[in-house]
């Protein structure tokens, strides 16, 4: 990471913490008394999806909607500036300077203004610049549920950020008023997609801090940062961390605070969320529909059920051939098929695991020999598309650019069949026996439920003990040290970006759960970061592809099928590849007479 010092300068803001613009509010659009319910797989569990805890496609979703921001991807997919949130501008190229100005009507769901405050607490929270040097949070991490414990000193500042995202080659930005400039060390491919507004820096401050006026708590926060006062500030991160996760209605309503088309109004733990048009955004995204609910059904075909009964109206489970033949049996409803930017994939833990199995290359290489790729591919995916292969790279999507190359080169291709006899030599050449392999992944997902049927069967014909760690709190637990040793579920790409997979494979990379570095990687990473050549960014991803299967990684599986189904009494629902997919025009949505 490179480290700037901070500027010894001061600046004030506070003067537009409260003031609301004095245009008038578009015109509402919304149907009075309208409601729409989704259905979704994962219960919400935290407001901050910047963190590592809370980094999730069920937390995404619901942020998405109740947040506006400079830019989204919308189904095609392109990258839609949103300029009646605010907009931003290229100032410089050499070096690389970036100004963001959000507008003069842009405000928080409670009234008070969005600001350089709120852009400056994202900045220092996912640069990790102030961070204590050499604070290592693991300790104080609860394996049980991946959540900071009460021993979690309060003397540190520690920012659990989005990390080895690119905003870290920037230097201590400078901003006034509701415009911020960021300068890069060195231009970064990727500077459009690295930036954005997270959670209101008033309600940080003034909980952290014990300041009720928010134009006082947002200078705090201010001062705090500029002049590097490590006691406000280890408050301020500890908050920003923690203050935000919450499975039910928090008494404190300043915690579901957004700045977008929707606000949450009611929550029930492992039930549904619901939120409500929002009286005080000012964007261009006005929704049509009055209140929108998610339901928590983890069962794909519970879902289908919840459709036909008129329980939800839109549902977008994991595909499987039972739900397209329940689908297609149901009266109108509409179904989409296509593929999404999801994979499927199982990780090793390097360190810091439950066992310490996978701390010996030999037992990493024997363990990915054992999964049984094609298999579950042939019986889980392919009944519903019939063409589907086994994914073969860390990197690239099949079919794109550079995927046929770095198959021929990173050998992932010759772990497509299991290989038992070669596991277990491995397995006896490391001088172990009965090596234990704790497995994590979602317990109340049947697709999921069936692929660890078949990898333990696998495995443990090759002389690994499988300790069965499934949870329905799985998300949570991602990353937690001592949790697991080696877990599979999908990653959901957010971008186009060609650094997309880079906070996943990077030393300390808030997407780097399984604490896996290799300063060759970490080296082809921060070229990418710079590279504008294409052709070069696809041999630079070649290369570090093949690296990471001669690390024994970890093996992708398959690309995730698309299904979305929703009934008449909604229209221009068009989901698109990317995070939030079903969700991304959720204001474009409109009740139809049957609402």
């Amino acid at each position: 990471m490179r480290i700037s010092r901070l500027a010894a300068t001061t600046a004030t803001i506070a003067a537009s913490a409260l003031v609301l613009s004095a245009c008038a509010a578009p015109q509402s659009e919304v149907v009075e008394g309208s409601s729409i319910t989704v259905a979704w797989n994962q219960p919400f569990y935290s407001y901050n999806a910047n963190t590592s805890f809370a980094n999730a496609t069920a937390n995404a979703n619901i942020i998405y909607m109740t947040n506006a921001g400079f830019n989204y991807y919308n189904n095609e997919p392109a990258l839609v500036r949103d300029e009646s949130f605010g907009t931003y501008e290229v100032v410089s190229e050499d070096p690389l300077t970036v100004t963001y100005t959000i507008n003069d009507d842009t405000q928080w769901s409670d009234g008070v203004a969005v600001d350089a405050a709120d852009m400056l607490l994202a900045w220092v929270a996912n640069t990790g610049r102030l961070n204590t040097p050499d604070f290592d949070p693991s300790e104080f991490t609860d394996p049980e549920t991946g959540e900071f414990t009460d021993e979690y000193p309060t003397d540190v500042v520690y920012f659990d950020g989005s990390l080895g995202t690119g905003l870290d080659l920037t230097a201590f930005p400078e901003f006034d008023g509701k415009t911020m400039t960021l300068t890069y060390d060195e231009f970064f491919v990727d500077w459009e997609l690295v930036f954005g507004v997270g959670v209101p820096a008033h309600i940080v401050a003034s909980r952290a801090l014990d300041i009720e006026d928010p134009a006082e708590a947002k200078q705090a926060l201010i001062d705090a940062v500029v002049n590097e006062d490590t006691e406000a500030l280890a408050a301020i991160s500890s908050f920003w961390n923690s203050g935000f996760n919450f499975t039910e209605m928090p008494e404190d309503t300043g915690l579901v605070v957004g700045s977008g088309p929707y606000t949450i109004t009611d929550f029930v733990a492992d039930q549904y969320i619901t939120m409500t048009a929002n009286e005080n955004y000012r964007g261009d995204n006005l929704p049509a529909i009055e209140e929108v609910t998610v339901r928590f059904i983890s069962d794909p075909l519970a879902a289908v059920q919840a459709l036909a009964n008129g329980e939800v109206d839109i549902i977008s489970p994991q595909a499987t051939a039972d739900v397209a033949d329940a689908l297609a049996a149901l009266d109108d409803v509409t179904v989409l098929g296509g593929e999404e930017a999801v994979y499927e994939h199982i990780d090793l833990s390097f360190a810091n695991s439950k066992n310490g199995t996978f701390d010996n290359p030999l037992l990493r290489e024997a363990f990915l020999k054992t999964i049984p790729r094609q298999q579950i591919v042939d019986t889980l995916i392919q009944p519903l598309n019939p063409e589907a292969q086994v994914r073969n790279s860390q990197l690239f999507l099949p079919g794109a650019p550079g995927y046929d190359e770095t198959v021929a080169n990173n050998g992932m291709s010759n772990f497509t069949d299991v290989d038992i006899e070669g596991a277990q030599a491995l397995i006896a050449e490391a001088g172990v026996t009965d090596p234990a392999v704790c497995i994590l992944y979602a317990s109340n997902n049947p697709r999921r439920v069936n692929e660890f049927a078949l990898i333990q069967a696998s495995a443990t014909e090759a002389g690994f003990v499988i300790e069965d760690c499934g949870s329905p709190e799985w998300g949570g637990l991602l990353g937690t040290p001592g949790a697991y040793d080696a877990t599979f579920f999908g990653w959901q790409s957010t971008s186009l970006g060609v650094t997309n997979s880079s906070p996943t494979f990077r030393t300390g990379g808030i997407n780097n759960l399984n604490s896996y570095s290799n300063t060759e990687v970490d080296a082809l990473l921060d070229e990418l970061d710079v590279t504008l050549d294409a052709e070069r960014q696809i041999e630079i991803q070649v290369e570090i592809d093949k690296l990471l299967m001669d690390d024994f990684y970890g093996l992708t599986i398959f690309q995730f099928p698309a299904v979305t189904a929703f009934s008449d009494r909604v229209t221009n629902v068009e989901p698109g590849p990317l995070s939030p997919t079903i969700f991304w025009n959720v204001w474009d949505w409109e009740p139809t007479e049957n609402n």
